[in-house]
């Protein structure tokens, strides 16, 4: 391969790379948690695949201490989308305690945002007044408000016990700044971004989080459009201006709303094409037909591999014919997924089992029952 072949040889000559991004999930199966250093020394193996623009992580278990409460996270862009933010949630919610999310200066780290973290419970009040909702359906309506209403506010994380951390810059540099190496988790997603249709932005990387959700996505959706309109059906507004948004919000209707199988949900998100479909046993084809017709919307198109936690565990899904890598690995208790081996290898040298996931056959980790209180 010659020097003009190279990803930098692309990047200057101004033309897109499909191929970036890097995306990263290791988690143990026991529940154990650990520091996010090896999340961060992962990511960084990949540090080519990404440009600077968007590095972010998702940790599982931090918050032990408040792990009933929502812990929100929140990037505002001025002191008055504060103020805003803070008022419309305390109408809804009482602020357990409210913090600037601890960071540490760093010259790679260009201009950032208000960085600030809520850990709250919702007033009986709240409850009451939307009473033919869930806890968990008022706290989605509360983070569609922030982020599509208050101008210059976006929740980046919702969840309990669990916190999402991203912003401008790379991977190993975003785990620095945010301090991740003081933090322990039983489960860690990370990812790099090179962004190729939208802006680098600290909202737009990644992850994408609602409650318990997490996402992190190598490749891109096409059909973004189709998606977003289907979601907003459902309650569901994109505000980050990314394609991956649609992810985090599709898992959260097909599986918490709807409470399909993991397995029906996959095969909504990339479904078989209709020539496989033709080509299945009755019982098979019936089931796959409904799906694509039922869950048209959630078909998602283009290239991808993901890797999405939650808080029983972790999911690696690739699109149907596989159009990005995805790496799986396993030794004792720690569950891998990367989008390249070398991840996987410098922190876990001689991993017990390494395998490559299959197109549309979703990768599964999951916690040992009561392995986290």
């Amino acid at each position: 391969m010659t020097p003009e072949t190279t990803k930098a040889a692309y990047v200057r000559r101004g033309e897109k790379d499909m191929s970036g991004c890097a995306i990263v999930g290791v988690m143990s199966e026991a529940g154990r948690r650990f520091p996010g250093d090896i999340a961060i020394r992962a990511i960084g193996a990949m540090h080519e695949r990404s440009n600077g623009l968007g590095g972010g992580f998702a940790a599982y278990g931090i918050y032990p201490d408040r792990s009933d409460q929502y812990a929100f996270h929140i990037m505002f862009d001025h002191p008055g989308a504060e103020e805003a933010t803070r008022a419309y949630v305390e109408r809804h919610c009482v602020i357990v305690q409210d913090e600037a999310i601890p960071t540490r200066a760093l010259e790679v780290i260009g201009p950032r945002p208000i960085l600030q973290r809520y850990f709250i419970d919702l007033r009986p009040k709240a409850r009451e007044r939307y009473y033919g909702l869930t806890e968990e359906d008022i706290v989605v309506r509360i983070v569609m408000h922030i982020n599509c209403e208050i101008e210059g506010a976006f929740v980046l994380s919702s969840g309990k016990n669990m916190g999402v951390f991203k912003g401008v810059g790379y991977p190993e540099d975003i785990g620095r700044f945010f301090r991740l190496d003081e933090y322990e988790a039983y489960s860690w997603l990370a990812h790099g971004r090179f962004p190729t249709n939208t802006t680098g932005w600290w909202g737009g990387a990644h992850p994408f989080g609602l409650l318990d959700w997490a996402v992190v996505h190598n490749g891109e959706v096409s059909s973004y459009g189709i998606n977003r309109r289907y979601l907003e059906n459902y309650g569901y507004h994109c505000a980050l201006h990314t394609d991956t948004e649609v992810i985090a919000y599709l898992f959260d209707l097909l599986m918490r709303q709807q409470s399909l199988p993991l397995e029906i949900a996959a095969m909504a998100m990339a479904a078989p094409f209709w020539s496989r479909i033709e080509r299945m046993g009755e019982e098979a084809r019936e089931l796959a037909r409904t799906v694509r017709i039922v869950c048209g919307g959630a078909l998602l198109n283009g290239p991808f591999s993901i890797v999405v936690g939650h808080r029983g565990g972790m999911i690696g899904l690739n699109d149907r014919t596989k159009l990005r890598p995805m790496v799986v690995a396993r030794h004792d208790d720690l569950f891998f997924i990367a989008s390249e081996e070398a991840a996987v290898r410098t922190v876990c040298p001689t991993p017990d089992h390494v395998w490559h996931a299959e197109g549309g056959v979703p990768i599964v980790g999951a916690l040992k029952e009561q392995a986290v209180a």
